[in-house]
């Protein structure tokens, strides 16, 4: 059984980092990590989840919402079966839970909370 577990949410002031991790496990073949696309979403109380970045399984071509384009970097180790979220220049308005995807598989969550 696959499982997603993230980590690295936190509490963090106006313009600072975090990096948000997730660790994926259960696979039957190594390389089956490798062939799916990835995402974080994000979802902040009283509000529609949003898809936050994505990074393709072929080439690591990368996509973000405008909200968080030049601030977050998604990035993948596909030896280590791990997805990151690098957010920079932290806003009020990043505070959520995230969550990684793979396939149809969903993780857990990891709080993230942006002070003013």
């Amino acid at each position: 059984q696959v499982q997603l577990v993230e980590s690295g949410g936190g509490y963090v002031q106006f313009g600072g980092s975090l990096r948000l991790s997730c660790a994926a496990s259960g696979f039957t073949f190594n390389s089956t990590f490798s062939r799916f696309t990835m995402r974080w979403y994000r979802q902040a109380p009283g509000k529609e989840r949003e898809l936050v970045a994505t990074i393709t399984s072929a080439d690591d071509t990368t996509t973000y919402a405008d909200s968080v384009k030049g601030r977050f970097t998604i990035s993948r180790d596909n030896a280590k079966k791990m997805l990151y979220l690098q957010m920079n220049s932290l806003k009020p308005d990043d505070t959520a839970v995230y969550y990684c995807t793979w396939a149809t598989y969903w993780g857990q969550g990891t709080q993230v909370t942006v002070s003013s």
